[in-house]
């Protein structure tokens, strides 16, 4: 029960931290549901309480969604995030993730020092949804990637969160119909992956009110930020 307990309220912070940042949620609730449900059972009922969060954020923030944006992000994301997700139960996991972390940490310090210039393109969306949607289906999620390749699009704050919420769901769905067809989901999956849901969606509806009084400035910087420190931890705590 204190469990059950544990990973509800991690889920609310979760959402919280996401719905704010744009990416954040599964860094910090995999560890906690690896721990309670193992890893098998984790990254499905990840997937499961993402869904939700990220369709809790694209509702909040509906009108500032950039479908364009998000199209040409999805088209190769989806079926890579298939691709992913078939291959989940015997990739490397460590070294993938420290994979993700680097590629993170470069975008990042690319952006800051302008040594690298990322310029909003086509090109940069769709070989960035290729990435991104195979490596989420591979380790449950690299949200950070994909936050670090909107925020290089220069959006408005509520529009990156929730144009980054549209491509979520897209290789949240697609990874879910896998996973429900790959592996054999507890009797409990489902009760607690839409509970962290539920939980996701109040963490969510505090994070909108916080952001729509944050200056872009200061909403950029602190993206960045979070993004240095969770390339750090993939990198040195996969």
């Amino acid at each position: 029960m204190l469990m059950i307990l544990a990973l509800l309220v991690g889920a609310f912070f979760a959402a919280l931290v996401s719905g704010a940042a744009g990416f954040g949620g599964a860094l910090l609730l995999l560890p906690l549901l690896t721990r309670a449900v193992g890893i098998e059972q984790a990254v499905p009922m990840l997937t499961i309480a993402q869904l939700v969060g990220n369709a809790s954020r694209v509702g909040f923030g509906v009108r500032a969604v950039n479908w364009r944006l998000a199209g040409a992000f999805l088209l190769p994301a989806v079926p890579a995030a298939a691709l992913g997700a078939f291959c989940f139960t015997g990739a490397p996991a460590d070294l993938t993730i420290r994979l993700v972390g680097a590629a993170i940490l470069t975008f990042v310090l690319a952006r800051l020092t302008s040594v690298v210039r990322l310029k909003p393109s086509p090109p940069l969306l769709v070989m960035g949804g290729a990435v991104v949607g195979f490596l989420s289906g591979l380790v449950g999620s690299a949200g950070p990637l994909g936050a670090a390749i909107f925020l290089s699009m220069n959006l408005a704050p509520a529009a990156y969160v929730a144009t980054e919420a549209v491509t979520a769901i897209g290789m949240h769905v697609t990874k879910a119909m896998i996973y429900q067809h790959q592996l054999r989901l507890g009797p409990r999956f489902w009760p607690l992956a839409l509970g962290m849901g539920a939980a996701m969606l109040a963490g969510t509806w505090v994070a909108k009110r916080i952001i729509d009084r944050l200056p872009r400035i200061l909403f950029e910087a602190g993206v960045s930020v979070l993004l240095a420190l969770a390339a750090l931890q993939m990198l040195f705590w996969p």
